[in-house]
């Protein structure tokens, strides 16, 4: 039976006289290698995307909760509840004038009846605007700094006596659901993208163990020359970075278009509440990165796994 390949040329290479040391493109031409053939790279491709996909979301997430308590973090309304709408326009107008003069109010809007009927117009039809349905005036305040519970009770004690009726609320405690709704979804996306990571690196694992497996009697030769156990690793990391590096390419690429059609989706409902989930530069250099991460991971978990497998077959 005639010598394999490699074991004619590791022959070869210790008769011509002292070995050579194996390392660089040689090391890595003693075993056969695949040309991105196998799945692990697009395996890889599909994950990374994923991950991206992921982490693009709770970056938008991340931000559309951040610029929401920003804007409303000294947002407050005061709601008139009035059936008559000339008693409801009095009260409005000395409720604004209060809130003018006090100390705590940077600014103050009150909001046209036709502006209250558009907005309640979706879910009331046409009796939106009907003077037989009375709307409850609305007084959106500013104030100077972040809205607090004493501030709020300030703000009520001072329109209590002359405005009876009214009531206060802070605009960012109508959106607390929303923030844990956010939250939640933030967690789901991070959970996601450690579950990828795993996965990501048992795909790697067995991509490594079924290689070393392959050219188990290639490896025993390498022994035999004299060869070491971190050689040898490096004959087939080589491999791993390279399907690696291939697969988080293809798949930033793919997750990067998901990204921007998902963002045209978006962008497309023109809603300024959206808009505040926009991905800025440093959103997508942590985007970039990913890549390298998975890389990173790909080439931590292949080696670990060949120098245990190595030690296994001593």
């Amino acid at each position: 039976m005639s010598k394999p390949p490699l074991t004619k040329r590791l022959a070869e290479r210790q008769t011509g006289g002292s070995a050579q040391p194996l390392r660089g493109a040689a090391a890595a031409g003693l075993v056969p290698q695949s040309r991105l053939s196998g799945p692990i790279p697009w395996v890889i491709a599909i994950m990374i995307a994923l991950v991206v996909i992921a982490a693009a979301g709770g970056l938008a997430l991340s931000n559309l909760a951040s610029n929401a308590r920003a804007d409303l973090s000294g947002a407050v309304t005061v709601q008139i509840v009035e059936a008559d709408s000339e008693t409801r326009a009095k009260k409005a107008a000395a409720a604004a004038e209060i809130l003018a003069n006090h100390s705590i109010v940077s600014a103050l809007r009150v909001v046209p009846e036709d502006e209250l009927g558009a907005m309640l117009e979706p879910w009331l039809g046409d009796g939106a605007g009907s003077q037989d349905l009375p709307i409850p005036a609305l007084i959106d305040v500013q104030l100077t700094g972040a809205s607090s519970e004493d501030q709020v009770a300030r703000l009520q004690a001072a329109l209590n006596e002359a405005v009876p009726g009214s009531r206060v609320d802070a605009q960012s405690d109508w959106l607390q659901p929303v923030y844990s709704a956010l939250s939640a979804l933030q967690y789901l996306a991070l959970a996601l993208i450690v579950l990828l990571g795993f996965a990501c690196a048992a795909a790697v694992w067995l991509a490594a163990r079924s290689s070393l497996a392959n050219h188990r009697d290639t490896v025993e030769i390498i022994h035999l020359l004299g060869g070491s156990d971190a050689q040898v690793t490096r004959i087939f990391q080589r491999s791993v970075v390279r399907d690696a590096a291939f697969g988080s390419v293809v798949g930033l690429g793919l997750g990067v278009l998901a990204v921007w059609l998902l963002g045209r989706q978006f962008s497309a409902l023109d809603s300024g509440m959206v808009a505040g989930g926009g991905l800025g530069w440093s959103d997508w250099a942590i985007i970039a990165a990913i890549p390298l991460v998975g890389i990173g991971l790909a080439l931590l978990t292949g080696r670990i796994t060949i120098l245990m497998a190595l030690r296994r077959m001593l």
